[in-house]
């Protein structure tokens, strides 16, 4: 196990999840004065937890079966598309 892939995961998952629908429904229950942050907080965290274990699960299992398929390639250019499309979008409003 090479720990030097711990920080470049991280920040990518990071980046990835800011703004994104999990973290604006997490503010929504926080800013609920019925919620306990700090139980919105655990129960986020469990939840991205659970996520991530499945997706952990998937893709070991996937790269058994994909080694021969460029994936990172296909990933990079999925987002470059939707990068474009988003500001493409932006500009034609």
């Amino acid at each position: 196990m090479n720990l030097g892939y711990l920080l470049p995961i991280f920040v990518t998952v990071f980046l990835a999840e800011l703004g994104d629908k999990t973290q604006l429904a997490t503010v929504l229950f926080a800013s609920d004065k019925n919620h306990s942050p700090l139980f919105v907080f655990i129960a986020a965290a469990a939840a991205l937890v659970a996520s991530t274990a499945i997706a952990v699960i998937l893709g070991a299992a996937a790269g058994k079966y994909l080694d021969h398929i460029p994936l990172k390639l296909i990933a990079g250019i999925g987002f470059i598309a939707i990068g474009a499309w988003t500001v493409f979008d932006h500009f034609k409003a």
